[in-house]
C-alpha cells in the first residue's frame, strides 16, 4: 500500500508539473505574441519565459527524486529491521528452549550452532550498515599497503564456501596468472568488497549454486576479478542502478532474497577509493550475472 501511495504521489507531481509548464507556455507565448513589436518587452519576456519553464522542470524533477529517495530509504529501513529482528527472534527462541526444558547433547550442539550462525548474520548486517556510512565520506583508504591480491581472493572464496556451506565444485576459482599478484590498497576494505560480490552471486543463484571466480592480469597495469553466476540475472536497465545506495532490483518473483541494498554500493565505493572500477553484465533475467572488479596493479 505504501509503495502504491508513493507512486500516486510521483504521478501527481509529474502531472502537476506538466500542467504548470503547459500553462506557462500558453501564457508566455500569448504575451509575447501580443507584445512582439516592443523589442525590450519581447526580449525580457523570452528570458522570463525560459526561467519559469526551467524552474518548473527543476522543481518537479527534485520532488520526484525526493519521493523516490524516501521510498528507497523506507525500503532500506524495512530490510534492515527484518535482517536484525529475524536472527534476534531465532536466538531468543533457542535460549528459551534451553532454559525451559532439558535437551540432549546433540540437540544442544545443534542449537548452539544455529545461534552462532544467527549472530554471524547480525554481525554482517551491522558491518554492512557501518561500512556504508564510512565509505560514503571517505576519499581514500586509511591503511594502504602492498597486498597479495591472489591470496586475498583465495581467502575470500574459502570463507564464502564455508559460510554458505558449499561444496567445492559450486564455487570455483580460476587464475590465469600463476604466482602472487600485487596491488596497493587496504586489505580489510578489499576483503569486504570481494566478499560482498561473492555473497551476492551465491544469494541470487538460488538452490543450484554455480559460481565461477576468475582472476586475470590483462596487462602490467590492471588486475581483473570476474565473478559469474548462473542465477536470476539482471534486466539491462538495472545494471548501473544496482550500485546505488539502498537500491534493489524491484519485482523479482523468480527469487525472493532479503538484503539491505548496500553490498554493491560498498563495492563501488571501495573500488573507486583504490583507483579502480566495478560494473555488471547480464544477458537478462534467469541468465546469470557477471560482476567485474578492476584494480590497478602495484608499481612498487
Amino acid at each position: 500500500m505504501r509503495v502504491s501511495g508513493r507512486r500516486k504521489k510521483i504521478a501527481f507531481f509529474l502531472i502537476l508539473g506538466i500542467c504548470l509548464v503547459v500553462l506557462a507556455i500558453v501564457l508566455n507565448v500569448s504575451w509575447i505574441v501580443l507584445n512582439w513589436r516592443e523589442g525590450v518587452l519581447f526580449f525580457f519576456g523570452v528570458i522570463v519565459f525560459v526561467a519559469i519553464i526551467l524552474g518548473m522542470i527543476l522543481n518537479t524533477t527534485f520532488l520526484v527524486r525526493e519521493i523516490r529517495r524516501n521510498e528507497q530509504h523506507d525500503s532500506f529501513i524495512n530490510a534492515v529491521t527484518h535482517e536484525l529482528k529475524t536472527p534476534i527472534t531465532s536466538i531468543r527462541l533457542y535460549l528459551e528452549t534451553l532454559q525451559r526444558r532439558d535437551v540432549d547433547e546433540a540437540q544442544r550442539r545443534e542449537f548452539y550452532q544455529s545461534m552462532l550462525e544467527d549472530t554471524d548474520r547480525l554481525r554482517r548486517t551491522v558491518e554492512q550498515v557501518l561500512k556504508a556510512g564510512a565509505v560514503g565520506y571517505k576519499r581514500a583508504s586509511k591503511n594502504p599497503a602492498e597486498i597479495d591480491f591472489s591470496a586475498l581472493v583465495q581467502e575470500c572464496v574459502d570463507l564464502a564456501r564455508s559460510r554458505h556451506h558449499l561444496e567445492n565444485g559450486t564455487l570455483k576459482l580460476q587464475e590465469s596468472n600463476k604466482g602472487a599478484i600485487k596491488i596497493y590498497g587496504d586489505s580489510d576494505e578489499l576483503r569486504t568488497a570481494i566478499s560482498n560480490i561473492l555473497d551476492n552471486a551465491i544469494k541470487y543463484s538460488g538452490k543450484d549454486v554455480d559460481v565461477s571466480v576468475r582472476l586475470d592480469v590483462p596487462d602490467e597495469k590492471r588486475v581483473v576479478l570476474r565473478v559469474r553466476d548462473t542465477g536470476v540475472g539482471i534486466p539491462a536497465g538495472e545494471l548501473k542502478r544496482i550500485f546505488k545506495r539502498f537500491y534493489r532490483v524491484p519485482r523479482r518473483p523468480i527469487l525472493q532474497v532479503k538484503g539491505t541494498g548496500l553490498g554493491l554500493f560498498i563495492v563501488r565505493a571501495i573500488a573507486r577509493a583504490h583507483g579502480g572500477k566495478v560494473f555488471a553484465e547480464s544477458a537478462g533475467e534467469t541468465r546469470g550475472t557477471t560482476i567485474t572488479l578492476e584494480l590497478p596493479r602495484s608499481q612498487v
